[in-house]
């Protein structure tokens, strides 16, 4: 997290429980800074047009990719998806996204602009394997496991598309503006 006092607020208001080691520190810096691997790592750094270039780049996503354990998963939480789909930021994100991980998997939230993203590689199973193994095998509340299959019926696999953002090119800014004008 880069702000103590969004941590502060999970563990008064979200129970986040004080065993959870959270780092207040660039996400970015931090994995440059760091050997170690994970199972999963969540990108949540996408709000408006409030969207840090180096977090949005091939570079970026290649570096998590390299963090992650053999079967690890990285998951990305996008706002401002628009209705067309087309050059829209989530869309840029979503190719980058897919052209470092040989399987990512999306689901557009309805009625609202936020995608969520699944992303893999080199796993044993598939990311969609995955989903339906841990749907059947999880014990969980029934109202969740209704959720969950609402929204794993909804997701698509996605390929690498032309739209890729790099270190050296990454107008988010811009994206972020014409997707704005576009939903509104």
């Amino acid at each position: 997290e880069i702000d103590d006092k969004i941590t502060d607020l999970a563990r008064t208001y979200f129970n986040l429980d004080p065993s959870i080691p959270v780092v207040t520190y660039d996400g970015r810096a931090y994995l440059n800074a760091v050997n170690d691997k994970y199972d999963i790592i969540m990108v949540d750094a996408y709000q408006d047009i409030t969207i840090p270039f180096q977090m949005s780049s091939k570079e970026f996503f290649t570096l998590v990719r390299d963090h992650l354990a053999k079967d690890g998963v990285m998951v990305v939480n996008m706002n401002m998806h628009g209705s067309s789909g087309e050059d829209d930021i989530t869309s840029y994100l979503t190719d980058t996204i897919a052209s470092v991980f040989d399987d990512v998997i999306v689901a557009d939230v309805d009625g609202s602009t936020n995608r969520e993203l699944f992303a893999s590689n080199g796993a044993s199973q598939s990311l969609n394997e995955r989903m339906d193994n841990n749907l059947v095998s999880l014990p969980m509340d029934p109202e969740l496991r209704t959720m969950l299959e609402y929204v794993r019926s909804d997701m698509t696999t996605v390929d690498a598309g032309s739209r890729i953002l790099t270190d050296d090119k990454a107008p988010v800014e811009l994206i972020g503006m014409k997707t704005i004008d576009t939903l509104i």
